[in-house]
């Protein structure tokens, strides 16, 4: 039986955060630049996109760009950029068809001008949208994020208008830039790499963990109802007993 037609559509994780991971392996492989990967791996987004608003996920949060892939040859960081540009025109069309909300996590002033105005002009476009929220992890560093949040609190500390003991969980996770989404109940990580790579540090603290070892150019919507019956298959006890669950 098919992966999907064994998915309780009554259980699903409301929000499925993946790291695309595998890009240049699967490019090396074929004996390709890293970039024809990057080219391949828009394939899979599309496909795992459409999947996901078919079952009904209400988002999904792709790592996009880390802050860290600053640092990688200028020529591969330029080709993803132009890649991001061409790809959000492209499918913007398709973003529409499908109801789905774009949104973006992560510095992205660090974005080249053009990528960074055409990327908010998707996000307009698409706001009035109701469907799967696709939310791009952009420039993205989790420990900055988190850093952030406490610096913005400790101004408001200081400032007087905030008393440390007032800051609680639900406090700190409002100043994140997930403030208005749920937290992820299931990640997703191709590639055979058993990381977390600095990605939602705060928000997966209690999220069922899912390792593939296929490549993300070869990771299609069957794989993500893989992974989803895979977490319907898991006892989520948050800290609980067994017993105290059921």
């Amino acid at each position: 039986m098919a992966f999907r037609e064994q998915i309780d559509t009554t259980r699903l994780p409301k929000h499925v955060a993946i790291i695309m991971d595998g890009n240049g392996r699967w490019a090396k492989g074929k004996g390709k630049l890293r970039v024809f990967g990057h080219h391949n791996g828009v394939l899979s987004v599309r496909d795992v996109v459409e999947g996901a608003g078919e079952i009904g996920v209400k988002y999904l949060t792709l790592y996009t760009f880390s802050a860290e892939n600053w640092n990688r040859p200028k020529y591969e960081v330029t080709a993803i950029m132009e890649l991001l540009i061409s790809t959000i025109n492209k499918e913007i069309k398709k973003l529409m068809e499908n109801n789905v909300r774009l949104n973006t996590i992560g510095d992205i002033e660090m974005l080249p001008k053009k990528c960074h105005d055409e990327l908010l002009s998707a996000i307009r476009q698409t706001s009035g949208n109701t469907g799967l929220v696709l939310t791009l992890a952009l420039s993205y560093s989790s420990r900055r994020e988190i850093l952030n949040a406490a610096q913005a609190l400790a101004r408001k500390v200081e400032s007087g208008e905030l008393k440390a003991a007032d800051i609680d969980e639900d406090m700190f996770a409002a100043n994140l830039h997930t403030a208005d989404m749920p937290d992820p109940e299931l990640l997703i990580r191709t590639s055979g790499e058993y990381r977390i790579s600095n990605y939602l540090l705060w928000q997966i603290a209690y999220a069922e963990l899912y390792f593939t070892d296929k490549l993300w150019p070869d990771f299609r919507r069957e794989d993500l109802f893989e992974a989803i019956v895979d977490y319907q298959g898991r006892e989520r006890r948050f800290g609980l007993t067994s017993e105290q669950v059921n």
